[in-house]
């Protein structure tokens, strides 16, 4: 099923890229109630310092309050499969930093996904990370903005979420308990980005 399910994306990328577009889809307009949305996959990614860290950040069952005030009210997850796919989610994250800039209930997450058998290899795989490991610089937004890597097969997370063109970009919005409450693909529009930012702020809104 998995050989199935991959010749099939492998095909419908071919097919897009012969078309010479990758946007699939439009992004949502309003919020998706709580009571449907589904729960965004567990995503174990890597920092360039080689630190890991959980994919998404959420209340637990049995989270006390203090971990509770931890959690961000509304985390974008932002993913790339293809280093040709980061000027699309670039349309997306620069304006929304500068949107919460201000504010530390909202996280933003770019992930990049190497899968290449070579690049996924512990010394190349290091390198890569040693590369992107940058200083960090000091910032006057409260927004907390992190770029992580998932290295190795990504089949059954992209299952989960039914992503088949790895060619696009994909925008998450997830309210604190990790469900997708809103999607964009692609490059944004100036609608889009209306979208996000006031769906966003309805999030950080709820109680």
């Amino acid at each position: 099923m998995k050989h199935v399910w991959c010749l099939i994306g492998k095909n419908m990328t071919g097919f897009i890229l012969g078309l010479g577009f990758v946007q699939i889809a439009v992004a949502n307009k309003v919020l998706i109630p709580a009571m449907v949305a589904v729960k965004f996959p567990d995503l174990e990614v890597l920092f360039s310092d080689r630190k890991t860290m959980k994919l998404p950040i959420r209340i637990s069952d049995n989270a006390d309050a203090a971990d509770k005030s931890s959690v961000p009210k509304a985390s974008l997850v932002c993913l790339s499969f293809r280093a040709s796919s980061q000027e699309m989610i670039n349309s997306w994250t620069g304006p929304f930093a500068e949107a919460f800039s201000k504010s530390e209930d909202v996280h933003l997450y770019q992930v990049s996904f190497i899968d290449s058998w070579l690049l996924c290899r512990s010394p190349i795989k290091h390198f890569i990370l040693w590369t992107m490991n940058k200083p960090n610089q000091e910032s006057k937004d409260a927004l907390k903005k992190n770029m992580v890597f998932k290295f190795g097969d990504h089949y059954y997370f992209r299952k989960e979420l039914r992503i088949l063109n790895l060619i696009t970009g994909y925008i998450f919005l997830l309210d604190n308990f990790g469900r997708v409450r809103w999607q964009g693909f692609g490059h944004s529009t100036k609608d889009e980005l209306s979208s996000l930012v006031s769906c966003t702020s309805s999030l950080l809104g709820e109680k």
